[in-house]
């Protein structure tokens, strides 16, 4: 975990922006969360993103960063000492052998028009120059960034800069827990209640599931280790894991969790059906309908009123229309855009 504060290293970047008090610095450790979640929440809000994080998330999402080096990798822009945006790198490979220099950026809306989120935009691109040199260039390789379809001005900047979406992704919402499709269990599997001796079955599972799709990236430990110390998504008392009885292996699985902050904050009783896989022996027979189905009646029992998910658009095993199917209609699209380094 990044504990240590570092002392004040300003970044010197070309074309600083004429604002008053202006400073890019580097991390200074877990000192600046506070700071970087308020401009975090301010930045999604002014993009019509329906987020709240949390120091905690944050805390958490920090403690097991891979192929980051918060030192190095990050850059804060502060106004007369108080951040108003940050930037943050990383780089991964795909199994198809493509590696992605992955750049996110927040800035809070008055802050916005300056120039100063160019700014960050370009040191972050400098940055995963300087990673990517280090690697030998066995493969294709891109900058990659993300961005709602209601987050215009990044989605301009971005295209603005040579970037081309390459993948669109909806998030999807159940405006009612009402109804709900009585899909059955497919004969032989059987869902159970989830014990900590399952956590690594079920996480092997839904790795193995989702091998041969778009983007796929081997998890990491950290990876697994940030999962079971996730306060909001780590629900195990809301997951619908489908077993074979017979073979006694995990076939599937929805891990539903409830973000009560969010819904507190939007004035709403939601719950995420979220991580839904099924392993290749099992596919094309219900098994995903019917683990969404007990979902929905779980966060129906525990008082929501609606649900939500996200979904790949090209999605190769037909998800789009199995969530079409349990209620769910797209609200916002989602997209990631890439351009070659």
């Amino acid at each position: 975990m990044f504990t240590k504060e570092l002392s004040i290293d300003v970044i010197e970047t070309p074309d600083v922006p004429n604002v008053s008090g202006l400073v890019f610095r580097h991390f200074r450790g877990e000192s600046d969360y506070p700071g970087m979640v308020a401009a975090l929440n301010a930045s999604e809000a002014a993009n019509g993103v329906e987020r709240i994080a949390t120091v905690d998330e944050i805390t958490n999402n920090y403690a097991h960063l891979v192929n980051c080096d918060l030192a190095r990798d990050m850059i804060i822009a502060e106004v007369d000492g108080a951040i108003v945006g940050y930037g943050r790198v990383e780089w991964y490979q795909e199994s198809s052998g493509a590696r992605l220099y992955s750049h996110i950026g927040f800035l809070k809306p008055e802050w916005r028009r300056k120039r100063i989120g160019a700014a960050i935009l370009r040191w972050s691109q400098e940055r995963l120059r300087q990673i990517a040199a280090e690697h030998a260039e066995d493969g294709r390789r891109w900058f990659q960034g993300f961005t709602s379809d209601t987050a215009v001005g990044l989605e301009t900047m971005l295209r603005k800069d040579g970037y081309e979406a390459v993948r669109h992704f909806y998030q999807m919402v159940r405006p009612d827990l009402e109804n709900i499709p009585d899909f059955p269990l497919p004969p032989g599997l059987e869902v159970r209640p989830v014990k900590p001796e399952h956590y690594r079955a079920i996480w092997d599972a839904d790795v193995e599931a989702f091998r041969d799709h778009w983007g796929y990236a081997p998890p990491t430990e950290e990876d697994s280790h940030r999962w079971l110390n996730d306060k909001v998504v780590f629900t195990p008392e809301l997951w619908k894991i489908a077993w074979d009885a017979e073979k006694n292996e995990v076939a599937g699985q929805v891990r539903g969790f409830i973000n009560h902050e969010e819904n507190k904050a939007f004035n709403r009783k939601r719950g995420w059906c979220e991580s839904i896989s099924v392993r290749r022996p099992w596919r094309k027979c219900g098994l995903a309908r019917a683990l969404i189905a007990f979902t929905l009646r779980e966060f129906k029992d525990r008082g929501m009123t609606e649900s939500a998910l996200g979904v790949d658009t090209e999605n190769l095993s037909g998800a789009l229309r199995v969530y079409e199917d349990c209620g769910f209609r797209p609200v916002q699209r989602n997209t990631a855009y890439r351009k070659p380094l």
